[in-house]
This record gives C-alpha cells, sequence and structure tokens, in this order.
C-alpha cells in the first residue's frame, strides 16, 4: 500500500473508537470534566501578562453608538487592541458581547471600517459589520483584534509577501516546535479581553456572550468552554464535524490542534457549552464547513444538550441561503433576546 488514504480512515476510524471506549463508562458530568480538561492541556502554556493597565487610545462618536479603542494585554511582551462599541441612549448595566473576527484584516472588518480605519457602507463583505449589528440592538460589544490578522500581521510575513491575508502558517508552525498552539494564543488573550470587559461600567457581568465567525467561531467556543462567565455563544460558519470539514476541506493551519481528535470530534469539543444557551449559524452552500457535517454536528449537539438537562430551546439552528457568510436574520435577536433573559 503505497498511499495512505486507506491509513487515514484507518486511524481516524481507531481514534473513533477509543474516544468512544474512553466514553462508556463514564457519567455525563465526568465525561465533560475529562474532555475539558484534555483541550486545555492540547492548547499549550503561555505566561501571563503582568502590571499592565490599559490605555485608551480612541473615542469616536458614531452614528448611534460611541466607539472606543483600547490597549490591551493577556501574554506577556505582546499587547493588542479591541474596540468597545457603547449604544447611545441605553441604561447601564447591558447586557454584553465578545464580537470575534476570523481571517481578514481584523477587528475593523466586523466594525464597520475599512483596513485603513475610514468608513465602509453597511452590510458589505461577508462579516456584515456583525459587531455594529449588535451595539444597535443595544448590546454592549468589545471586538478584539486576533493575533496574525490586519495590524497583527507579523512584519516578516509582510515583508516576504506583502499581500498575505493572514500570518497563521508562521505564527502556528513556529508555536506548534514550541509545544504551544495559535488557538492557545488566542484564546489567552481573548480571555484578557473579557476581564477587561468585566471591568467596564456599562457591563453586566452577568449577562455575557460571545460570538464569532469562521475561525472566530473557534476562538469563541474554546473561550466559552473554559471561562463560565460567557453565559450563551453563537458560532457562525464553523459548527461542523472535523470529519467532513476540518479533515476533509483545505483549512488554514490555525485550525489544527495536535491530538485533539483523540480526545473529541467537534460536536463534542462544542458540547462543553451545555447546558448555556447556544445557537449555531450557517449557509446551506458554505464550501469550507458543508452543511452535511453542520446537521450531523447539529444532530450530536441535540443528543448532547439532551444529555446535559436543557431544556430543548437551549439549543437553536438556522441555515440561511448563502455561502461560508454572517447572515443575523435570526440568530442577532435571539442573542439579544437570550442575554436579556438572563437574571441580573
Amino acid at each position: 500500500m503505497w498511499k495512505a488514504d486507506e491509513r487515514l480512515k484507518h486511524w481516524t476510524k481507531e481514534a473513533a473508537d477509543r474516544r468512544r471506549e474512553r466514553a462508556a463508562g463514564e457519567t455525563w458530568a465526568a465525561h465533560r470534566s475529562r474532555v475539558l480538561n484534555e483541550l486545555k492541556q492540547s492548547l499549550g502554556e503561555f505566561e501571563p501578562a503582568q502590571g499592565f493597565e490599559p490605555i485608551l487610545l480612541e473615542r469616536v462618536q458614531c452614528d448611534g453608538y460611541v466607539r472606543e479603542r483600547v490597549e490591551l494585554s493577556g501574554v506577556a511582551g505582546l499587547t493588542f487592541g479591541a474596540y468597545v462599541l457603547i449604544p447611545d441612549g441605553v441604561a447601564a448595566p447591558l447586557p454584553g458581547v465578545v464580537a470575534v473576527h476570523g481571517h481578514g484584516y481584523g477587528s475593523r472588518q466586523i466594525c464597520g471600517m475599512q483596513a485603513d480605519g475610514t468608513p465602509e457602507p453597511e452590510d458589505q463583505g461577508i462579516y456584515r459589520h456583525f459587531a455594529v449589528q449588535l451595539v444597535r440592538r443595544g448590546l454592549l460589544v468589545i471586538a478584539p483584534d486576533v493575533i496574525g490578522f490586519g495590524e497583527r500581521m507579523l512584519d516578516s510575513v509582510v515583508a516576504q509577501e506583502p499581500d498575505a491575508p493572514s500570518s497563521c502558517y508562521k505564527l502556528g508552525t513556529h508555536l506548534l516546535m514550541l509545544g504551544k498552539t495559535l488557538t492557545g494564543l488566542r484564546v489567552q488573550e481573548m480571555t484578557a479581553a473579557l476581564d477587561y470587559f468585566a471591568t467596564r461600567p456599562e457591563l453586566d457581568t452577568q449577562r455575557i456572550g460571545i460570538a464569532g465567525f469562521s475561525g472566530g467561531s473557534l476562538i469563541s467556543y474554546v473561550t466559552a468552554a473554559l471561562d463560565e462567565r460567557i453565559a450563551a455563544s453563537l458560532l457562525i460558519g464553523f459548527p461542523n464535524t472535523f470529519e467532513d470539514s476540518i479533515l476533509n476541506v483545505h483549512h488554514c493551519f490555525c485550525n489544527y490542534t495536535p491530538g485533539l481528535l483523540n480526545t473529541a470530534e467537534l460536536p463534542e469539543l462544542i458540547g462543553l457549552l451545555a447546558p448555556r444557551p447556544l445557537f449555531l449559524e450557517s449557509g446551506d452552500a458554505d464550501p469550507i464547513f458543508p452543511k452535511e457535517g453542520f446537521y450531523k454536528a447539529v444532530q450530536e449537539l441535540q443528543e448532547i444538550y439532551a444529555q446535559s438537562g436543557a431544556s430543548q430551546e437551549t439549543l437553536s439552528v438556522d441555515v440561511f441561503p448563502g455561502i461560508h457568510e454572517v447572515s443575523g436574520r435570526r440568530s442577532f435577536d435571539w442573542l439579544k433576546e437570550t442575554l436579556q433573559g438572563l437574571p441580573q
């Protein structure tokens, strides 16, 4: 057998069989605890930032909201920017959302701006300015810059390839050689953004959600799994199975974590959010997260949510006519209503 197609299938099936054997004798709570711990261990460790005080960089009045730019730090030796969007005329404390972008030019892409910071017409591109759509629903929003995109591209990558879409490959491969992962770095910074967000006087800290698109959903589900301050999650253009998407379609290097398939398939990892409210959104013609895998993930997540004791309406789903893009036709109002309905 010169080629490895069948061996890959064999090894993947072996991993699935081992997962089932390990889970067979566990209670739901014990199984969840083990999977969560193994997910955390798979990410690698980063030295946390110490003593960094947030810096206000700008404050701009926009149409219906104020946009602030702050500088934060979550990892020693690194800082990052984040936009905070504050709705006009809404009494605090407000429900809040951490809005997480994926591949593109950074947080400006979801905050109504072009790459150079100038205003962009409404609803342009696949992101649909979803952070702006959320603040206009009366939610406080923080949109951190994810490392590897836009202003946080590696200088060495830009020097070699000025039009490179991201620095994911160089960041990810270097971190892998150090026993760390790009997901781990991004999640630690997202947690630091959440720490800062929780200090905002406008925020009701009992009603925090997270919303991500594509790679931003990867960061979102891992952050929410590890931090129960996040009370509700919206995952767009990502929920699927590893088998149908990440292992079957060409994806960015940042989607891969060593050994993770030995712990769980993707629906089970997303299921760590149970029994907290969860909304899954996907385009019916998404070429990199195919609808067949999405429906498989939904079915498994429905079973996980039932096992957790969550009510049926805790898990919501929308498959919209579209490609790999944000819709929000149901999910944005769901997130607003879900957060507003939580006890203060």
